[in-house]
């Protein structure tokens, strides 16, 4: 999955790859050629006194490195470059994918999951490729030269390296298949640690009004501590890797000395070949260890890479239609023909055989008992997730063969839960439509019953609010909603039980007004208090996700059991009538 995931993105910068792995390679040469010099210079320099030859040699030393110190510098900037774009480019994709998800393939995931994703996953995988332009493309290229530079001054000393990367590549080998698993598990606990926090903070109050603080404390203790072990055996295992790398290099320079120093006392080697096969000795070793340190990170990036892949690999439910249409006859006709909605793997459906005809100027109201698929059956309207079963019509055309910015356009929704992005008032309100005038979002909040409450504030429109409107009450984060669903205008209006915060007298004055503003266009309001939705001109009564009666609130009240248990559940006799 790793090299799936980099093959997919590398292509765009062949270039600056290229040119990073010629300035790595004249890096490289230069790094292996200067133990050679130096080694001349021990020769037939200092040994036969020519100080001149030393000067010399000397020169050409200085030039190699200077040379190998630019060719790093540019090596680092390229690679360092290449590797932010190329996260960038995988946590554009991540983002764009997880934009195309419906509610099925976000529920499936979750939000701390894909937060995780998209964030620290990427950046493990980011890590990895940076890592690997600056270490990896040039310990390759070390450890093959320094093998044949090191059998160019001794042949039988070289033997020596036979023995010393197999070695060292069995250990690094057994660690790192040991760390896979453990990286895999550590990702999977930052998921539960975001998730547990993600909680926390969003249900603070909920918390604090339970006196919950302690108990909190515990789950988050718990995952922390899960998280914390998991590292832990993660860290042992790296702690160990290094004192055995280096165990085997040292003893490895040990021996090369022992056995060198034989054969200058033989005669058979020189002083200046032993200094220069102990430098290429360490440079393959060292080009080892850059290895080790590159496959000590291997195993996170490719669980990393692997998460990240299951998330660009998911395909919507929610299909885009090749030939959309662009452009609709009417406005404001929605129909609902046999339709049905069943979750993957559910026994039976959510929505079945559900008809219903909403007319411009007009309101149908949709009631029923908590989990008979109310919300459901909005959120087919946007595609928010497609029937799988019947039809949902807009001005005669099905929404899946529609583009999403017609529907958008066509269709106004007031979520059950309304969310507010940080911002401004008029930044979240101009949010479906930028082109709207001040004008038009003061009357927007004037129609929404938000106008004094938004004139209270210091700034007015320019007021700011919190990410998910968390510095507004709920009744004012509900109103807003309203009044960026108004700033639309479009030929639908969807309400999913967007008054159930506000008191009784808000509520009839907002609807009230709501019924002048919307009095051309097409209304559906999802709620479950019976006064918000008496005078709607046709109630639809749904139950375990079938619709059981159809009428106005009288008709429904006279021979409909269901409507009726509910309206009296919340109102006298006297007050139903």
């Amino acid at each position: 999955m790793l090299i799936k995931l980099l093959r997919a993105h590398l292509g765009p910068y062949t270039k600056p790859i290229s040119l990073l792995v010629l300035l790595q390679l004249v890096s490289t040469i230069g790094a292996l050629y200067l133990p050679t010099l130096n080694a001349d210079i021990i020769d037939d320099g200092v040994v036969k006194g020519d100080t001149g030859y030393i000067l010399r040699i000397g020169g050409v030393m200085i030039a190699v490195s200077l040379a190998q110190a630019v060719c790093s510098i540019g090596a680092v900037y390229y690679g360092a470059r290449t590797a932010m774009a190329i996260g960038r480019d995988i946590r554009a994709s991540v983002f764009d994918r997880v934009q195309s998800f419906s509610a099925r393939e976000l529920g499936g995931f979750g939000a701390p999951s894909l937060i995780t994703r998209t964030t620290n996953d990427v950046q493990q995988v980011q890590m990895l490729v940076l890592m690997g332009f600056t270490l990896m493309v040039a310990a390759p290229i070390m450890c093959v030269g320094g093998i044949v530079m090191a059998l160019n001054q001794d042949v039988p000393l070289s033997g020596l390296l036979l023995i010393v990367v197999p070695l060292l590549g069995a250990v690094v080998t057994v660690l790192v298949r040991r760390l896979r698993p453990q990286f895999r598990s550590m990702q999977t606990r930052i998921d539960t640690v975001n998730r547990v926090l993600r909680e926390q903070i969003t249900g603070i109050r909920v918390i604090r009004a339970f006196v919950k603080d302690g108990h909190e404390q515990d789950r988050f203790a718990g995952a922390n501590q899960e998280l914390t072990d998991v590292s832990l055996r993660v860290g042992r295992m790296m702690a160990f890797m290094f004192p055995s790398v280096m165990m085997v290099v040292n003893v490895s320079s040990v021996a090369v000395m022992w056995f060198g120093g034989h054969r200058i006392d033989s005669g058979e080697m020189q002083i200046g070949a032993l200094t220069a096969f102990l430098s290429y000795l360490m440079q393959i070793l060292m080009s080892v260890m850059m290895a080790t340190f590159m496959f000590m990170m291997v195993p996170r990036a490719e669980v990393c890479a692997e998460r990240i892949q299951e998330v660009l690999a998911t395909e919507t439910s929610v299909v885009p239609p090749t030939d959309p249409v662009t452009e609709l006859l009417r406005r404001g006709h929605l129909e609902l023909r046999e339709v049905e909605f069943r979750y993957p793997g559910a026994e039976a459906p959510v929505l079945r055989g559900i008809d219903i005809l909403a007319r411009p100027g007009e309101t149908t109201a949709v009631i029923g008992s908590t989990g008979s698929g109310k919300s459901t059956l909005l959120g087919l309207v946007p595609r928010l997730f497609d029937a799988t079963g019947g039809q949902v019509l807009l001005d005669g055309v099905d929404v899946r063969e529609m583009s999403p910015a017609l529907i958008a356009e066509s269709v106004g929704l007031v979520p059950q839960k309304p969310y507010l992005f940080s911002g401004t008032v008029a930044s979240n309100l101009r949010y479906g439509r930028p082109d709207a005038t001040d004008e038009e979002l003061w009357h927007a909040l004037e129609v929404a019953q938000a106008k004094d409450f938004v004139e209270a504030l210091p700034e007015g429109l320019d007021a700011p609010i919190a990410q998910g409107g968390g510095n507004v009450s709920g009744g004012q984060r509900q109103r807003l909603a309203i009044a960026r669903a108004l700033v639309r205008k479009p030929g639908i209006y969807l309400f999913d039980d967007s008054f159930s915060a506000l008191d009784y007298a808000t509520d009839a004055r907002l609807r009230k007004a709501l019924s002048q503003e919307t009095a051309e266009a097409t209304v559906l309001i999802v709620a479950q208090r019976v006064s918000t939705i008496r005078d709607a001109d046709r109630i639809i009564v749904l139950d375990e996700g079938a619709v059981v009666g159809s009428g106005t609130h009288h008709e429904l009240m006279a021979d409909n059991p269901t409507y009726r248990e509910i309206v009296l559940s919340q109102l006298t006799e006297q007050e139903a009538a």
